[in-house]
């Protein structure tokens, strides 16, 4: 899987660079964060084939993320920890680890790991979205509805991907706020239902009857998986 995409987030300067060095000498293209708000500012932005992520970081810690990435992508993660309870890889699996890598560590073990997770994830699978009539690439952000490319706000966009990753399930509008970094809670059913009223306009063939964005009466809205 040489050429895949890694972010390593790690805030020991020494430690990070040893990885991106043995991790770039694999073949991968790297890119390093150093706190966990950097970290989630980053994937809000990129995308990328796998995440190797230290829980013990400045500002949000590696559980926060790796659950953060789990809502909203299917990208692998790899925690990195010096704890080694039981409990403590318990935690980090249950946050949506795809592997737990206890310090201190092995580098061509670690590298290893890296490719292992990747055979069973190859990359670009989690890049893309599609439905009969809606396709998304996650890494250009382009979107076509019935064979049409469409512009979407970043707002529109973060909202459809929500839902596509989700087809058929119904999201509360507390969900989906969640999809949308740095709304207010305060104006939530506001929010929501104007950015959901736009994509309509968007998407759908016909906005008044809506086929793929559904409203679900006193629960919220869902993406019909037909």
């Amino acid at each position: 899987m040489a050429g895949a995409r890694i972010l390593v987030v790690e805030d020991d300067r020494t430690t990070v660079d040893l990885i991106a060095l043995y991790l770039r000498h694999a073949g991968y293209r790297v890119d390093t964060e150093s706190t966990g708000d950097g970290a989630l500012a980053r994937v809000a932005r990129e995308a990328y084939d796998l995440i190797v992520l230290d829980i013990m970081l400045p500002g949000v810690d590696g559980l926060a993320i790796c659950r953060a990435v789990r809502a909203r992508a299917a990208t692998p993660v790899i925690l990195l920890t010096a704890r080694t309870l039981e409990d403590d890889r318990v935690q980090g699996l249950e946050s949506g680890a795809d592997d737990y890598v206890p310090k201190p560590f092995s580098l061509r073990e670690l590298v290893a790991r890296v490719a292992a997770v990747l055979r069973r994830v190859p990359p670009g699978a989690h890049r893309r979205l599609a439905s009969a009539a809606v396709q998304v690439d996650l890494e250009t952000r382009r979107v076509t509805s019935h064979g049409r490319d469409l512009e979407l706000t970043s707002s529109e966009f973060a909202l459809l991907v929500a839902m596509m990753r989700r087809p058929g399930h119904v999201l509360s509008r507390a969900q989906l706020l969640d999809a949308l970094p740095g709304e207010s809670s305060q104006s939530l059913d506001r929010t929501i239902d104007v950015h959901v009223r736009n994509l309509r306009r968007k998407l759908e063939r016909d906005p008044a009857e809506p086929e793929l964005i559904q409203t679900v009466v006193g629960a919220g809205y869902r993406f019909s998986a037909e």
